[in-house]
């Protein structure tokens, strides 16, 4: 059968990424507000079956999901909005209850690269969007089911940390002519998602960029170094590399 198929691979598999791409096609194409209230519901139906296309193996088909519900988010119709805050609330219920009630890691780490990406795509962080926030927090002190676990705390501090970048990337629009308070600004962030190597990496590039365009070569070498000393970090912890980042005390020690 056509879900035998689509769950093949722990539904990493063309077949799935064709249908849940032609689901996306709904989203990247203006369609009405009723339109959208059948759209969201049958993607709630499309998580809710294939989870784990989601969940494990390759991030692609979470981050671009959570790419598309958050541009909704930002909809000019109120009730697409809490749609797709509903939506959002959902997806990560489902990634809380696919770990086994312990994190949403997954989902976690794709809004807030997803947040990221949508500033400089679609300028999102206005009122709707912080409207949209306050209904997913809404959501999470209202679920029953879910008062006695961590998982109101975790939605609560995806929220608060999305904030943080947009009022971080606002005062960085406001200081994009002072390169040490922008790059100041920038690194709190990614001091920020210390405990998130793949954001703290982003941030990092973001950093060396800014230092390289201004001419500061050596801060620009600073930033690469940190970042190759989080990925040698990541590779002992797998097994896969011996030392870890004490393999760059040799160059600087500022790399503690």
């Amino acid at each position: 059968t056509l879900q035998r198929q689509l769950q093949q691979s722990d539904c990493q598999n063309m077949l799935l990424k064709k249908v849940f791409d032609t689901h996306m096609l709904f989203l990247q194409i203006n369609q009405s507000a009723a339109a959208l209230k059948h759209v969201f519901a049958a993607l709630r139906l499309f998580v809710a079956k294939f989870p784990s296309a989601f969940f494990q193996g390759q991030a692609d088909l979470c981050g671009s999901l959570c790419y598309e519900i958050l541009k909704c988010c930002n909809h000019r119709s109120r009730s697409t909005q809490t749609e797709a805050s509903a939506l959002l609330y959902f997806f990560m219920r489902k990634n809380f209850e696919f770990n086994k009630q312990k994190s949403i890691v997954r989902s976690h780490l794709q809004l807030i690269k997803a947040v990221s990406q949508l500033i400089a795509d679609a300028g999102i962080g206005g009122s709707r969007f912080q409207h949209s926030l306050a209904i997913i927090n809404n959501f999470a002190n209202g679920d029953k089911q879910m008062k006695n676990l961590n998982f109101p705390a975790e939605v609560k501090d995806l929220t608060k940390r999305i904030r943080t970048v947009l009022m971080a990337t606002a005062q960085m629009k406001e200081h994009e002519k002072d390169p040490e308070m922008l790059v100041d600004l920038q690194y709190s962030l990614a001091n920020s998602y210390a405990s998130t190597p793949e954001l703290r990496r982003t941030w990092l590039e973001s950093m060396a960029k800014i230092h390289a365009r201004n001419g500061d070569l050596s801060e620009a070498a600073m930033c690469y170094i940190h970042i190759a000393a989080l990925i040698a970090e990541y590779l002992k912890r797998k097994g896969l590399f011996s030392m870890g980042w004490p393999a760059f005390l040799s160059i600087t020690p500022n790399i503690k």
